[in-house]
């Protein structure tokens, strides 16, 4: 049931990078920028941005980030919806080293927390409304301990500030076969995946992960050179830096302003027995928890949708 679910959710992301959505949206300009090298200084994401017939410009926007080996693209049922119902600009972003952002020579939490405030400071924003999944979750719990000023509201999406339940060597063999991988550019798309999947299910035997790398593979349309949207070296070299991540909020107070996090049952990613340690950073969260796996969003698309809205529409003094 659950691969058919993600695979079903992978012919979705497809017909959404071909089908124009049909709330208004822009994408970014590169710039010619995507595979230009950046120290820790922080870049400009790209993005799309979704808007519903009435969205109020004076309310706070919603920025959304996804997961390790996601895009911008995942997000564009959810985005739609919750553009209709909560009347805000919902932006949906690539994080550094993903879909069409630019590649950098650094990846953590707190370089992305810079991107989210670069991004917002670039389109005058003095506050914004924050949504992470996994990677994603991670950079904004860091973004808002840094700039509450900044954030009106949080959503995490099956994450843990506390800590990660897959070991790094799993992810670490997948890297390397990502690596590693070398296709001939004599080769049709249709092979070249065929024989990457091969090459991941070495790595891991969860054919749900290798189907959503496989989102990320290209094949460029006038050398027929394959690669991978997102920067595979640079991602596998700081992977064992994550676990540190605990160590970014040592200097900084609590984040009081109203979060919710919403987690999948199924999913390893949060332990209800990190809950009371949570709470210490984060003394205003509650938590859901759908019965999913990681994918909460994907998988019960309705119910995450009607707890955001709901969270979004709530009035600040009631939160």
């Amino acid at each position: 049931m659950l691969l058919a679910k993600t695979l079903r959710f992978l012919q979705i992301c497809r017909l959404n990078a071909k089908c124009p959505p049909t709330t208004a949206w822009a994408t970014a300009p590169l710039c010619g920028a995507t595979h230009r090298l950046y120290a820790s200084s922080p870049i400009d994401m790209s993005f799309e941005l979704f808007e519903g017939q009435t969205s109020d410009s004076s309310q706070a926007p919603l920025i959304t980030m996804h997961g390790l080996f996601g895009s911008k693209q995942n997000w564009r049922g959810i985005s739609k919806a919750l553009a209709q119902r909560t009347n805000r600009k919902i932006y949906a972003v690539d994080a550094r080293n993903h879909g069409e952002s630019p590649h950098t020579t650094t990846h953590n939490s707190p370089s992305m927390s810079n991107d989210v405030r670069r991004f917002l400071e670039m389109r005058s924003y003095t506050k914004a409304c924050l949504m992470g999944h996994s990677m994603g979750g991670r950079s904004m719990m860091l973004f808002a301990h840094k700039y509450p000023e900044m954030t009106e509201r949080l959503i995490v999406v099956d994450i843990s500030p506390i800590r990660v339940p897959r070991s790094t060597g799993e992810m670490q063999r997948i890297f390397d076969a990502m690596i590693n991988l070398s296709l001939s550019p004599d080769l049709p798309l249709s092979e070249g995946r065929k024989l990457a999947q091969q090459q991941l299910l070495k790595a891991t035997d969860s054919s749900e992960t290798v189907q959503f790398i496989m989102l990320n593979l290209r094949k460029d349309p006038q050398t027929g050179a394959f690669s991978w949207a997102c920067n595979a070296k640079l991602l596998s070299e700081f992977l064992p830096r994550f676990q540190d991540y605990r160590s970014h909020f040592a200097s900084l107070p609590p984040y009081r302003g109203p979060t919710t996090f919403i987690c999948g049952t199924q999913s390893p990613y949060m332990k209800r027995e990190d809950w009371p340690q949570i709470l210490e950073m984060f003394p205003n969260a509650e938590i859901h928890w759908l019965n999913a796996h990681h994918l909460v969003h994907f998988e019960q698309p309705q119910q995450f949708i009607s707890i955001v809205t709901e969270f979004l529409n709530r009035p600040l003094s009631a939160s």
